[in-house]
């Protein structure tokens, strides 16, 4: 169908989308990886001072923009005195060496790349999107722009990995988009953000930097044809949206749009290092690092990044509240991805081959949650058609143990199935559905069953 550039017509591609999952790709894939790469990835160096949501909710938001562990805001966090990157700044490069210079040495290490690298990494580790930043908060483009920044003089890549990275991702199925960020651009507003006060006074509103956006994003929508319209930090000139979203749903069939544009429309909502607590008819993606930082930090090492457990844990709780998982990994300068990151996704791939039924292409159960025994932790998906329900048991100990999984009322001529080994044991109980997981099994950081058909809730 075609879109009218009216805020009216736009919600009819949300509810489609959130209530007919049309398009359905985006259900469908349930772990992406955000990828932030610029000049901030030659210092590559924050404080790790810990996650987002954490830091300001204990010790407040100007603690957080002087001790800001996020490497990516580099350039505003060398800029306020005292600060730990300021520190590290005139003592690695001296009080003067300017954040340009960040930007002729990145373009020396891209020389380095090779796309086909991640997509390998990415294909192993069972991710099946990806957003790529195309332009953070520096103002830097990592791509070949036909409208350069007016500021700053060759402030962008002369290779285009954007559309490199596009053509092989797509060439391993998977899905492609582009995140930029529309509200801060420090070469067109230069204030040093330190509080929630500056923060507001940092975005451009002028006549210059509106132009601006819409070539960019016109140019990304038309070289590219990204799969989400990934935005940050909101959008000056709201205004201007409807036409863009029309032209955009009218040009990419399956596009979608992230709510960091406006509230007045978007397809799904996107929480940075927070969880939603229950199941959401808003389709939404959990936005985090695997450590506290989404841009290189050399100080971040193992001790700081999810392990498999956290990570698998984290995906079932929030598939099984309609969310995605968007894990943010952090390339160094010349594109290489530190090696405890790579570790950790190939680890998190080995266990998706096993269990990944339960997890691409499912839906929300009835419940999200439920448990097993006295206090062993589940979650749950069921298949599209809901003839089928998966219950993830988040505990490695179960080996060779008979459980209980409470509340669970089978039907007649029940199937139960342990992913990666096959038909186990059961019976019905007062309690609920006893099942005996075998000794043999391999040890995982949970375990996924496959009822069939679908329990009835008691």
């Amino acid at each position: 169908m075609g879109y009218e550039p009216k805020w009216e017509s736009l919600k009819e591609h949300s509810r489609r989308f959130n209530e007919e999952y049309t398009p359905w790709w985006f259900h469908e894939v349930k772990l992406g990886v955000i990828i932030h790469w610029g000049p901030y990835s030659v210092p590559g160096w924050a404080p790790t001072t810990g996650e987002l949501a954490k830091v300001i909710e204990e010790k407040g938001p100007e603690y957080w923009f002087k001790y800001n562990p996020y490497a990516e805001w580099y350039y505003n966090s060398m800029r306020i005195p005292g600060s730990p990157t300021w520190e590290y700044h005139r003592r690695t490069y001296g009080e003067n060496f300017p954040y340009e210079k960040f930007g002729e040495m990145l373009k020396e290490e891209v020389k380095k790349w090779r796309p086909e690298t991640w997509t390998r990494l990415f294909k192993e580790a069972g991710i099946r999107y990806a957003v790529f930043t195309t332009k953070h908060h520096d103002g830097f483009l990592m791509w070949p722009s036909d409208h350069p920044n007016p500021h700053r003089e060759g402030w962008q890549l002369d290779r285009d990995v954007v559309g490199e990275l596009a053509r092989s991702l797509r060439a391993e199925g998977i899905w492609f988009a582009t995140y930029y960020s529309s509200g801060i651009d420090w070469t067109f507003n230069d204030t040093v953000i330190v509080d929630m006060e500056s923060f507001k006074k940092a975005m451009p509103r002028d006549p210059e930097y509106r132009e601006y956006l819409r070539n960019h994003w016109y140019e990304l929508i038309d070289r590219y044809r990204p799969s989400i319209l990934w935005s940050d930090i909101g959008y000056p000139f709201e205004e201007d949206l409807p036409q863009l979203f029309a032209y955009y749903y009218n040009n990419v069939e399956e596009g979608l749009v992230n709510d960091r544009f406006t509230q007045k429309h978007f397809d799904f909502t996107t929480p940075e290092y927070k969880i939603i607590e229950e199941i959401s008819k808003i389709k939404w993606e959990c936005v985090r690092g695997l450590g506290f930082s989404f841009g290189y930090n050399r100080n971040e090492g193992p001790e700081h990044t999810l392990s498999l457990e956290q990570l698998v844990f984290l995906l079932a709780d929030i598939i099984s509240k309609n969310g995605n998982l968007l894990i943010g990994v952090t390339p160094m300068a010349d594109g290489t991805i530190p090696q405890h990151q790579v570790e950790v996704l190939r680890k998190l791939g080995a266990w998706l081959r096993v269990n990944g039924e339960a997890v691409y292409g499912t839906l929300p159960w009835e419940v999200h949650r439920g448990v097993a025994g006295e206090n062993i932790e589940l979650r749950f998906t069921r298949s599209r058609d809901g003839s089928k329900l998966y219950v993830f048991i988040l505990e490695k100990g179960v080996r060779g143990r008979s459980i209980v999984l409470r509340d669970l009322e089978p039907a007649p001529a029940t199937s139960i199935e342990l992913l990666g080994h096959g038909s186990i044991e059961w019976k019905r109980t007062a309690k609920g559905i006893e099942v005996a997981i075998p000794g043999e099994v391999a040890e995982a950081p949970a375990y996924v069953l496959k009822i069939e058909p679908a329990p009835r809730r008691s």
